[in-house]
């Protein structure tokens, strides 16, 4: 019988966690394949990472984090779990007085709250391994702010925030909490701005280059791959230089 260790990819069909999934089943992972709404697209992977690594095992599992219950269910459906990653998120560009209640509301569920509350719901899991490993990935905003995602640079702040103290709670039971702040990564998310405000930005960056989703899923890969087992309660800036 294989044996076979888990990891949960929260927003597995994003840009970025995509990424991170393909490259964590290469290193020989399991996976838990969380999607909100692209189940094409979460469907697509699975069948992809099925079918290049047959040894592992690969299942497509749905929540919307912006539901008060969005941890409670996704939580029903994952076992075996020695890693979670957090990747799924939305962006909000918009001035604090443009932004509504309901905007926070939803905000604060899907990048701290549910995933909070899942990592909470699937601790007795984590804590049945000698060692296992929770990775968010946060922002540069989430260091420094941004103005236009004000309340976008609070989530991601109170993400590497809750890293921190969670890292300190967990350190006894084996568990290690760490993430990765990106900086100006390419996704899909990005491909709609304009050309000129994409060469001021680079212009501000000092290896004056954007970065790419496998930037930041070799540094997820590296945090759960025992090889940073001494490090707990960091946040990784993979942003160029543009923030030091």
């Amino acid at each position: 019988m294989i044996e076979r260790t888990y990891c949960v990819v929260l927003g597995a069909s994003g840009g970025i966690g995509e990424v991170i999934s393909r490259t964590l089943a290469a290193a020989g992972w399991s996976l838990h394949l969380h999607y909100h709404e692209n189940s094409l697209q979460a469907d697509r992977l699975r069948s992809e990472l099925s079918a290049a690594y047959p040894e592992s095992d690969f299942r497509v599992v749905q929540s919307d984090f912006g539901s008060v219950n969005g941890a409670e269910t996704l939580a029903k459906q994952v076992g075996q779990v020695k890693a979670i990653v957090v990747a799924n998120g939305q962006s909000m560009l918009k001035l604090l007085t443009e932004t509504t209640a309901e905007d926070m509301d939803a905000l604060w569920k899907v990048h701290v709250q549910n995933p909070a509350r899942f990592i909470s719901l699937v601790s007795p899991q984590l804590r049945a391994f000698d060692m296992s490993y929770v990775v968010f990935i946060g922002s540069i905003w989430g260091n420094t702010g941004a103005a236009g995602e004000v309340m976008y640079s609070a989530v991601k702040g109170a993400q590497h925030a809750f890293v921190k103290a969670y890292a300190k709670e967990a350190a006894f039971s084996g568990i290690r909490v760490n993430a990765v702040a990106p900086g100006w990564i390419d996704t899909r998310m990005n491909d709609a701005i304009p050309l000129d405000e994409r060469q001021m930005v680079i212009d501000e960056i000092p290896l004056q280059t954007t970065g790419t989703p496998e930037h930041i899923a070799e540094a997820v890969q590296f945090l759960v791959s025992g090889k940073a087992d001494y490090m707990t309660g960091e946040i990784m800036k993979i942003n160029g230089g543009w923030y030091i």
